[in-house]
């Protein structure tokens, strides 16, 4: 019985060791660093924090401009004091998180979107540039940054937010908007703010640009546009124009940048590129033989020539744009001369 006493004695003792803590599993590290989510992928709203704006600010990555922690979930929602501002994000140029893979931002990433419906404004990663300018559509606006737990990079991020009037709130920043929300006016000069063809297209169709690029340049029925056919420079060469051009040099032919909506009077239209080069008499005429109180310089010949540009017309009924590669007829003076514009003593 003694013998059986203390077996039971030492099995007690062994069963009140100290319990060891489990460590998660990487999956599991993830779902509790995701946290719940609400729609677009942003964590239930009592896990953001809320920011009311009504000055200028900042938020940023942990230990910016250092590489931020891994696996972890921020959200800032920042509010405007007043119901009519609106909620303006500018990117410090020093941005740099994880690189995209596929051009796809799948693992560290910040995000911003407009809490009135849900939709994303933009998500950006990998360090080529910063992005552009973002604007709310009413009075707030949702932040989002998410890191895995794989290499962090920096310096991170860091957002600075101010207030400003919905009417002069900038559209410097494509994503802003979209084009079917802008005035003609103001679609006009989001549009000219585009350096490249691709761009646009990406501003334009964000979901379709690739195909819209094709699309553009599939040839069709017409084989050869006037701009191809009527483009290349006359052959003819005046020797008069030459053999005077030391004389009359400062009343030549020049190139000038032209609006091709105010050349063509049509402001129901957009063109890109917005202007072109033309050729345009230009300079004084300080040698004018003519006697008279003004001698201008005006054109002597003038010729059309045709430009391939993209031309965008709002579709009648719906909203969107119909995008076209037109040809657009300008004028261009190939000579140029001297003219009395007065009598002389009058």
């Amino acid at each position: 019985m003694l013998l059986l006493g203390l077996l039971l004695l030492a099995s007690a003792l062994a069963g009140r060791r100290p319990a060891t803590r489990a460590e998660p599993s990487p999956g599991a590290k993830l779902q509790l660093g995701g946290g719940a989510k609400e729609h677009n992928g942003v964590q239930d709203p009592q896990h953001e924090r809320i920011i009311t704006v009504s000055a200028n600010g900042t938020v940023h990555s942990p230990r910016f401009p250092h590489a931020y922690p891994r696996n972890m979930v921020l959200v800032w929602r920042l509010v405007a004091v007043e119901e009519n501002m609106w909620i303006q994000l500018t990117f410090d140029e020093r941005f740099g998180l994880e690189d995209p893979e596929d051009n796809i931002c799948k693992y560290d990433f910040v995000e911003v979107e407009e809490p009135s419906d849900g939709s994303v404004l933009g998500r950006w990663c990998g360090s080529a540039a910063a992005p552009g300018k973002q604007i709310s559509k009413g009075n707030q606006i949702r932040i989002r940054f998410v890191s895995d737990e794989y290499f962090p990079s920096e310096p991170g991020f860091c957002i600075h937010y101010n207030i400003v009037l919905p009417q002069v709130a900038e559209v410097g920043s494509p994503s802003v908007l979209p084009p079917s929300a802008l005035p003609l006016e103001l679609l006009n000069n989001a549009i000219s703010a585009f350096s490249t063809l691709e761009e646009l297209i990406r501003y334009l169709e964000p979901d379709r640009w690739q195909l819209d690029l094709e699309d553009l340049y599939r040839p069709s029925w017409q084989l050869l546009g006037k701009a191809f056919v009527f483009g290349r420079k006359s052959k003819v060469v005046d020797l008069n124009l030459i053999k005077e051009e030391v004389r009359l040099y400062s009343c030549t032919p020049r190139n000038f940048s032209v609006s091709i909506r105010e050349e063509l009077k049509r402001t129901d239209t957009i063109f890109w590129p917005g202007c072109l080069l033309v050729k345009r008499c230009g300079g004084n005429c300080a040698c004018c033989l003519h006697s008279c109180n003004e001698c201008q310089c005006v054109p002597s010949k003038v010729t059309k020539k045709y430009h391939e540009v993209l031309q965008l017309r709002p579709k009648s009924g719906v909203r969107g744009l119909h995008k076209s590669l037109t040809d657009v007829a300008l004028e261009h003076h190939e000579e140029c001369g001297c003219v009395c514009r007065g009598s002389a003593g009058g």
